[in-house]
């Protein structure tokens, strides 16, 4: 579609009476920022991948707010950051807005319980801790 662009693939999801909102509102922002962006979905569960195209470093910022933009507007939408690509390290930084800081804390707890050594998936899908704060029980 774009000889030389490199893409990022991203995904969201929403309940399925949210989904056309989402699908309309994206596609209109993809175009607003003038990327390449087709949109391939699992209409079925409300959930979509974006393959968003970019050739610059100018590109890939607009594809990152694009990104971004994404998440909210699912989060906003009663939806989910992520329908099956998993929250990784790229999203991490939207777990507690979506979950909330005390089930955030209960994922913590649960992560030192069965991983102390942090061996498994270390730095993935739970959020850094923020500075300043001690969350372990005393």
């Amino acid at each position: 579609m774009l000889p030389g662009a490199k893409c990022w693939v991203t995904d969201v999801c929403v309940p399925l009476s949210r989904f056309p909102e989402l699908i309309t509102e994206t596609q209109a922002d993809i175009k607003s920022e003038g990327i390449v962006g087709p949109i391939v979905s699992h209409a079925g569960d409300g959930n979509f991948h974006a393959l968003l195209l970019f050739r610059t470093d100018d590109e890939l910022k607009k594809v990152e707010r694009l990104v971004h933009n994404m998440v909210e507007r699912a989060q906003r939408m009663d939806g989910t950051a992520t329908g099956e690509h998993g929250v990784g390290i790229g999203k991490k930084p939207y777990v507690e807005n979506e979950l909330g800081s005390g089930t955030v804390e209960l994922l913590r707890q649960v992560k030192r319980m069965i991983d102390p050594q942090n061996i498994m998936n270390p730095g993935k899908l739970i959020p850094d801790e923020k500075s300043g704060s001690s969350s372990h029980a005393h």
